[in-house]
């Protein structure tokens, strides 16, 4: 009964995360016409998907041909532009091959829904047709391209929009994005574009998220928020994504004054490049998950009376998948000044609760903890990533496969660290530290600061209340803030981790510090020795989970043209 609090809260927590993560379910063929259904997406994944269909080859023809088809049924009017694949994409195909080719065609398909005002900004909805070497790439990007097809079909049954759509398609993405780069570049046509939704996928299920956006977002964040019913991405990934040498097709049309909207599922990421990435591995719920997306998009951009304008960047994220949270940099200075207020006041009630006036002191040991997790936490992460096999060579894909296991050691280490430390912390309100990294990310980037508000601010009120709660109703505020703050952190540590836990997990560390003062609100005093027991057992395990993806075999899924791991 001691801790019944804090298993209720830690059960809660788990069951919103997976709300948050999970995508949701497909729908069926006998959905009606104005809505995207999976089932209809997935009949031409099958066609697109039955074999690998790299560019320059028989199969990429064929498929190709099968995408211009249903654009015709549709009504489009549809027209194919050609180039030849650079040197660089020619030494990538060589590498795939194993012989380099003297010369390479692409073909970008351009289809073009008219419509009722054809002298307004178009729309483009952009994919790839084209797969890396042996993959017949259901994911990558033969769901981005259904995804178009379906949600074309949707918007043509609902009746015709307000400005011309132009489904993109593009050759040559897995070479070095050399489609989008000559449409971009010097397609006259790349004049009257006004807005590019572009989908994309790295893996084979999960949610799919806005994970880049163009610059001075405020406007279109703002339309996302407000036209897609299951919103999922935040601006810390736009930040992230930013800082990371990644492109996609998006790329070359950011260089041109235009809105722009990336979205992607990055979940089962074994099956990136894998020879195993076929319709039937291939999560059907993440197609209903940006097909809607797409969908929502098409009809708020293809209907607008004018495209979003160019407004200061929003911070911005999805809380369980449920809604999108958005505001601006006013907006972020206030929620800092009520977290504040609020952890001054619990703070306050640990003085008061040891009758110690020396609260200086006990501020700066509650630092120290925190700063103890971030670095000890951080360098446990790092040591075991290693021993997992982070140094070993040419081991990219093999590493993405062993992301679950990885992430389920990340979980582990950052337990026993906060287990190690409990007798410090346990009992304990509030967090002066959180404090001072929040006020230090909303002056250097304040859309990140939302990773560290959040949690604060649901902790906070949630111990201002049950101060204020007689017992034994004061366990309700702990329970419902405990599950919510909580869930928060496991939703956007499961993200992290899918996105760079391979090669920096110890980013973790830094929301396992967060949790401290979710933890302090929901578990009493912890015996030293009662903590050490399950730190050592949460190591034991992390370690145990190092060594089998360390010495396992090469995983079923890497990538044909990778090396495999020594």
């Amino acid at each position: 009964m001691r801790y019944l609090t804090f298993f209720s809260a830690l059960l809660g927590a788990f069951a919103l995360a997976i709300i948050g993560t999970t995508p949701p379910g497909p729908v069926g063929a006998d959905a009606p016409e104005t809505k995207f259904s999976a089932a209809r997406a997935m009949e031409d994944v099958r066609i697109i998907a039955a074999r690998p269909h790299v560019t320059g080859s028989a199969e990429n023809a064929a498929v190709r041909a099968h995408i211009i088809a249903r654009f015709e049924a549709l009504g489009m009017e549809v027209a194919t532009t050609q180039g030849q694949v650079p040197e660089r994409g020619l030494d990538k195909f060589g590498h795939w091959s194993g012989t380099r080719p003297d010369s390479l065609t692409f073909t970008n398909i351009i289809a073009t829904l008219p419509g009722r005002d054809r002298t307004k900004p178009a729309l483009v909805l952009m994919a790839h047709h084209d797969t890396v070497w042996n993959s017949p790439g259901a994911p990558d990007d033969t769901a981005g391209v259904v995804a178009i097809i379906e949600s074309l079909r949707a918007s043509t049954a609902q009746g015709q929009l307000e400005r011309d759509v132009i489904a993109f398609i593009t050759d040559a993405e897995e070479l070095g994005l050399v489609g989008a780069r000559q449409f971009f570049g010097e397609n006259p046509l790349r004049e009257r574009v006004g807005a590019v939704v572009n989908v994309e996928a790295r893996g084979g299920g999960g949610r799919t998220t806005l994970f880049q956006t163009s610059r001075d977002n405020g406007a279109a964040v703002e339309l996302y928020a407000d036209a897609v019913g299951t919103p999922g991405g935040s601006s810390l990934a736009t930040f992230v994504y930013e800082t990371l040498p990644n492109d996609t097709d998006l790329t070359p049309a950011l260089e041109l004054p235009l809105v722009a909207y990336n979205l992607s599922f990055i979940g089962r990421p074994g099956l990136y490049h894998s020879p195993l990435a076929t319709p039937e591995n291939l999560d059907q719920g993440s197609v209903q998950d940006m097909g809607q997306q797409t969908l929502a998009l098409t009809r708020a951009l293809g209907n607008a009376e004018a495209l979003p304008a160019v407004a200061p960047n929003r911070t911005f994220f999805d809380l369980f998948g449920l809604v999108l949270i958005h505001y601006g940099a006013v907006v972020g200075w206030v929620l800092l000044v009520l977290t504040a207020a609020l952890h001054v006041f619990a703070l306050q009630i640990n003085t008061q609760a040891a009758k110690d006036t020396n609260s200086t002191n006990r501020v700066w040991r509650s630092v120290g903890t925190s700063l103890g997790v971030i670095v000890g936490g951080g360098g446990l992460l790092y040591a075991l990533n290693w021993v997992s096999g982070s140094s070993v060579p040419d081991a990219y894909y093999d590493r993405l496969a062993a992301i679950p296991m990885l992430e389920a050691q990340a979980l582990l280490i950052c337990a026993g660290v906060l287990a190690a430390t409990a007798p410090l912390w346990a009992g304990r309100k509030g967090s002066a530290f959180g404090l001072m990294i929040v006020l230090a990310a909303q002056i250097l980037a304040p859309t990140t600061a939302f990773i560290i508000v959040f949690p604060l601010l649901v902790t906070g009120l949630a111990t201002v209340a049950a101060h204020f709660t007689p017992k034994p109703w004061d366990a309700a505020p702990k329970i419902i803030g405990g599950a919510i703050a909580g869930g928060f952190l496991l939703q956007y540590g499961h993200q992290l981790m899918q996105g760079v836990g391979p090669t920096m997990p110890s980013l973790a560390a830094l929301l396992a510090a967060l949790a401290i003062p979710v933890l302090g609100l929901l578990i009493p005093a912890v015996k030293g020795r009662t903590a050490m027991g399950v730190a050592a057992l949460c190591l034991f395990a992390a370690t145990a989970i190092a060594l089998f993806v360390r010495f396992d075999p090469v995983a079923e899924t890497v990538a044909d043209y990778e090396s495999l791991k020594g």
